[in-house]
């Protein structure tokens, strides 16, 4: 099972033993390279205001796409990697070749299938109607432009973003996707060949028509549209893209609702289909429910239990690791639920050799007494009278219903092992290593299984929200200072993968933490700042100003987190 890169992401994802995977995995189509330019422009006030970006609709009988609103563009040609005298581009896009060979390729496509171009003659003037009539649509046009003197000025031309096509299409294009204002004084029109009837459209519009049926669009189209909505002005979304681009993303699809579900790297279920189908195939099902285990892997399955809340998000997460050969590890057992216990009982065939929970309160811990029991009474683990719980002893300030002593302690950097035989005869182990990362609790451990880069996050990184630090138990320094050295384990084990006790497994696990911690820190700037502002004030003054982004009913957890930023500042002098 020697590790190797299953191609899908946005570069390689690193499966140490792919024969755990689910499902056999097929490789995706290839990428083709295009480019596609948005051209927008300002509505004056007295029409409304706002932004408009120009569409057109694809032939009906088009081989890609037929039908589909799409904004121009296509596909690279050898002539876009030419550049000369006739070229006007900022230094940092004539630096970067790649980049370059893109945007020249969106500009020359947006004039050969809509007559538009951003060029200026001799005298550094926009082209007049005149000067534009005279290029021929069909014909090279970098040539054409040399010969009558004018220049294509690319020097307005911004990368927006990124798109490669999921890895289930059958015709899948890596496309950047650039931004550029209207040139003055041009009117589109369509070649009446690959496109027809442009549109001058606001997103909002946009959006309405596809849901009523009157605009088909594909996702990228769409999930752009979305996010450009939130701008004002065409100059804020220029504004926005001067030190890069706003996102890069490849769609990948599962099953929600009984339906196909598409998403980017911004929804929360967006690694765990990376994690299952590394292949983007859509056969992960991310419906939440508590009656049956989840598989994520041969060797992995998550029993979620049914306490949904606020402060649980869809429930708290069980693990079962490990196999029939091997017996079982669960991980965070959970409530006190016997229903839920018997459904991870179940799961496991009863063979539940070791019980672990990463935390002592009440969502996590109380599940791992009633499942001993359950396997004491009625397991089929033959290697012990009964599976020992471990974990680490609450703190003596730990709130009455946290209160946890586990059978066996399980220090930092103590490993806990399963080992079998598969039935082709080859041995097998699963090993996951205790890592002391305090913080969300005095007692919070995070666990790596070795075999395969996995990181089981308990609360300390959740999907979809950030753990409250509740003093005394909860200590700020310590979080981030554990937040530090799981990065470091991270990076030493080629850990791509978190899996949290709440909410879906998450990818790219440094990014993600040092995402969470750039977020601790920007908090902190403004609890701060809500100090020095109102330096007599209480927490719930503080609260209120430093969480002014937060829905107000969410003011009384978030001041337990704050308590926390308040003396870590004060333990610092960040005051003085």
């Amino acid at each position: 099972m020697a590790a190797k890169p299953i191609i899908g992401a946005m570069h390689s994802i690193h499966i140490p033993r792919p024969d755990y995977l689910l499902y056999p995995q097929r490789q995706p189509a290839p990428l083709l390279d295009a480019s596609t330019l948005l051209l927008l422009r300002d509505v004056p006030a007295e029409q409304g205001g706002g932004w408009e970006v120009l569409m057109t609709r694809r032939s009906d009988k088009a081989r890609f796409l037929p039908g589909a609103y799409v904004f121009p563009g296509g596909g690279i040609e050898p002539q876009d990697s030419e550049s000369g005298d006739w070229l006007l581009c900022r230094p940092q896009m004539q630096a970067d070749a790649e980049q370059l060979r893109f945007a020249l390729a969106a500009l020359r496509e947006n004039f050969e299938e809509m007559g538009l171009l951003l060029a200026v003659d001799s005298e550094g003037q926009p082209i007049s109607p005149a000067q534009l009539a005279a290029l021929d649509r069909q014909a090279p046009l970098w040539p054409q432009l040399q010969a009558l003197g004018l220049r294509l000025d690319a020097r307005g031309v911004w990368q927006l973003a990124h798109w490669s096509a999921d890895p289930i299409v059958d015709k899948r294009f890596a496309v950047p996707f650039f931004i550029a204002r209207m040139p003055e004084g041009q009117t589109p029109i369509a070649d009446e060949s690959e496109q027809f009837k442009p549109v001058w459209v606001q997103a909002a519009h946009a959006l309405a028509e596809y849901e009523a049926g009157r605009m088909p669009m594909i996702y990228p189209t769409i999930h752009t549209l979305k996010r450009l909505a939130r701008f004002a002005t065409v100059q804020e979304m220029l504004d926005a893209v001067q030190d890069g681009e706003l996102w890069r993303s490849m769609p990948r699809s599962g099953q929600k609702s009984g339906d196909l579900y598409r998403c980017t790297q911004e929804d929360q279920a967006y690694g765990e289909l990376m994690l299952v189908c590394p292949d983007g195939r859509p056969k992960h099902h991310l419906d939440w429910q508590s009656q049956q285990p989840v598989p994520l892997r041969k060797n992995l399955l998550r029993l979620t239990a049914p306490n949904a809340s606020v402060m649980t998000g869809p429930g708290t997460n069980s693990y079962l690791l490990g196999e029939a050969a091997t017996g079982y590890i669960a991980i965070d057992p959970g409530p006190d639920d016997p229903a839920h216990i018997q459904r991870l009982f179940d799961a496991a065939g009863g063979d539940i050799r070791h019980i672990v929970c990463t935390h002592s309160h009440p969502d996590h811990s109380p599940g791992a007494w009633l499942l001993q029991a359950l396997c004491q009474q009625q397991g089929r683990n033959k290697s012990q009278e009964k599976p020992l719980v471990y974990g680490l002893a609450s703190a003596p300030d730990a709130l009455p219903n946290s209160h946890f002593v586990p059978d066996q302690p399980l220090p930092d950097g103590q490993q806990l092992r399963l080992q079998g035989v598969l039935p082709n005869g080859q041995p097998t182990s699963h090993s996951l290593l205790a890592i002391h990362t305090p913080g969300h609790t005095a007692n919070h451990l995070c666990l790596l299984l070795l075999e395969d880069g996995l990181l089981f996050t308990g609360d300390h990184i959740l999907n979809g929200s950030t753990t409250i630090i509740n003093p005394p138990d909860g200590h700020m320094g310590d979080y981030l200072d554990s937040l530090e050295r799981l990065d470091t384990l991270c990076a030493q084990h080629q850990v791509q993968f978190l899996l949290p006790a709440h909410g879906y497994a998450m990818y790219d696990a440094q990014a993600i933490i040092a995402q969470l911690r750039a977020h601790r820190l920007a908090r902190e700037a403004k609890v701060l700042a809500a100090m020095r502002q109102a330096p007599q004030g209480s927490l719930q003054d503080w609260v209120a100003l430093a969480y002014a982004d937060t829905p107000s009913t969410l003011w009384p957890l978030a001041e337990r987190s704050l308590q926390a930023h308040v003396q870590r500042i004060e333990a610092l002098g960040l005051l003085q």
